[in-house]
């Protein structure tokens, strides 16, 4: 692991400066002229998932948007830019939406509680949550329950992105992109896949849902 924060604010800046004089000749002015990235991805805000970091790649490899529980809302223009920006412009070829398990977010919308203005962004979970319930509630014991609407909830978001205007057009032009759905193991720093893929059209979104079809 990195050094940890000791709530220094100048110390991150040291850090910066060491990290920058570590890094090979030419390798900013290179970086600076080009931003060709294959992958979008779609995370959770959660500060132990870094993207680039769980899956070793480096500045420029991934186009990343990440929220409270890797949602992508049909209505919220941040997540919708994003796709069309890194599908449109960057010209990206692998969407993922990469969940975790012990998700905060997903924890959330198994409670009763009220916790503020979040419960509106995480309604959707909650409707996901009611539209399988049978599937999680067999599972024993909380965290798997948990842990059970996290991957319902990555199959849900996969779904969404497939069916924006935006991947079907590019779909329907022959463009080679895929979407991934895919959950990341805190305990063990270990990604699964769920195999929710689409690939190309609405076809895809039927086998996209994996026997969840309510998700």
């Amino acid at each position: 692991m990195g050094s940890k924060f000791d709530g220094n604010l100048e110390s991150l800046i040291e850090n910066n400066e060491a990290w920058a004089d570590g890094q090979e000749p030419g390798f900013f002015s290179e970086l600076a002229t080009q931003q060709k990235p294959k992958i979008v991805w779609f995370g959770c805000s959660d500060s132990r998932v870094p993207a680039e970091t769980i899956v070793q790649l480096g500045p420029g490899e991934i186009f990343v948007h990440r929220n409270i529980a890797n949602l992508f809302l049909h209505t919220d223009l941040n997540s919708l830019s994003v796709l069309q920006y890194a599908v449109e412009h960057l010209g990206v070829e692998y969407v993922i939406v990469c969940g975790h398990y012990g998700c905060g977010g997903v924890t959330a919308s198994l409670s009763t509680g009220q916790h503020g203005i979040v419960d509106n962004w995480l309604r959707m979970i909650k409707d996901i949550y009611r539209n399988n319930k049978h599937d999680v509630d067999s599972h024993y014991t909380k965290k798997e329950r948990i842990n059970r609407l996290v991957e319902l909830n990555v199959v849900r978001q996969v779904n969404n992105i497939a069916s924006t205007p935006i991947v079907q057009e590019a779909w329907a032009n022959g463009r080679k992109l895929e979407v991934h759905g895919w959950v990341y193991d805190l305990e063990t720093g270990r990604l699964k896949d769920l195999e929710c893929n689409s690939f190309e059209g609405v076809k895809a979104l039927t086998t996209a849902r994996n026997g969840s079809s309510d998700a």
